[in-house]
């Protein structure tokens, strides 16, 4: 190829660089390469991932679970801290595979900029592979694209894909919810990535100086937990009867989807404080209760549900790894049509 068509290299001259592409599987390929286990064959640069199941399925049910972290990378990127949004990305699909039981196994990520920076591309795709290493599952592989035109200025926007695999037999669902087994809410690390187009139209509308701004962006990009560790130790030792990952929705969305119709979770919302950076959305927002819990997770990122008497062992079992948790409530029958109530 002559200097000159390089030079005049017409893919470029539109907008898109297959050099900077290379340049960034070039630096991303050691860290996609870390998360890799015995089940991975090949590596980085074929056109698939290719993962094989182990020998320890007998009747395997594969789970796909996909997500994107929503404006929380708008605000990421306005404030130039990108360094959690891989993890936000990873934790949204795998915390999702989670609640029916399912080990992740794979995950693939797919990156798409108006103008790829290398470095920011690299900054959260290191990012994603470190939380895949914290989930126990590969990074099989991903996608990045140029679309100059499409996306704005150096605007970019991301979604995650991830797999997992649960024995048939302990599928993880909410038949064997009763009566009076009781609520555990595991805490959370704020926001996590739902309801951030209401927190960034507060954050605008507020008057606040730079050092509180700087502590609410703080607290705001604190990425989501991960859960799956937890999670896979808890069933593998105790009964969990049903579990319930609070994302959009919030507590009175996501609830609903792991209890039977005909029950209701009665929620008792003094079991547990409000973190600040929610009371600081609530005030500044002027954000009634019922709508607080509907839009955000509040504190709580996930909850199981489980035999009362098995409750106060699960919660210090979790508190022994290092996770916040509290008995928050309790089923009981349905009462006017509702499928939660706080009291």
């Amino acid at each position: 190829m002559t200097k000159e068509i390089i030079e005049n290299d017409p893919y470029k001259l539109a907008g898109v660089d297959i050099d900077q592409g290379n340049k960034l599987i070039e630096q991303i390929k050691n860290d996609v390469a870390s998360t890799h286990n015995v089940n991975v064959l090949g590596n980085i640069g074929g056109f698939a991932g290719m993962y094989k199941l182990g020998k320890e399925f007998k009747n395997p049910i594969l789970v796909a679970c996909t997500d994107g972290v929503g404006t929380k990378l708008a605000l990421a990127q306005q404030y130039q801290n990108l360094k959690g949004i891989g993890q936000d990305l990873v934790a949204m699909c795998v915390n999702d595979l989670i609640v029916c039981g399912a080990k992740p196994l794979f995950f693939l990520d797919y990156f798409a900029s108006s103008k790829l920076n290398v470095d920011e591309a690299s900054d959260v795709i290191k990012g994603i592979a470190r939380a895949c290493i914290d989930s126990g599952c590969s990074l099989l592989g991903g996608e990045t694209a140029e679309m100059p035109g499409h996306y704005i200025d150096n605007n970019f926007d991301l979604a995650g894909f991830s797999v997992g695999c649960v024995e048939e037999e302990e599928i993880i669902k909410n038949k064997h919810v009763n009566k009076n087994d009781v609520l555990i809410g595991i805490g959370s690390s704020g926001p996590h990535s739902n309801g951030y187009s209401l927190i960034r139209k507060i954050i605008d509308e507020t008057k606040i100086d730079k050092s509180e701004l700087k502590e609410i962006i703080d607290h705001v990009l604190k990425p989501t937990l991960l859960y799956p560790k937890l999670i896979l130790s808890l069933i593998s030792e105790f009964n969990i009867k049903s579990i319930s990952h609070i994302t959009g929705g919030g507590l009175t969305e996501n609830l609903p989807r792991s209890i039977p119709s005909d029950l209701c979770a009665e929620i008792n919302i003094n079991s547990w404080d409000l973190p600040f950076i929610f009371k600081w959305l609530q005030e500044n927002g002027e954000i009634n209760d019922d709508n607080m819990f509907r839009v955000f997770n509040c504190g709580i990122g996930m909850v199981l549900v489980v035999k009362e008497s098995q409750a106060r062992d699960i919660s210090k079992k979790i508190t022994s790894m290092n996770f916040e948790n509290f008995i928050i409530g309790k089923i009981t029958e349905k009462q006017n049509n509702k499928s939660v109530i706080y009291k």
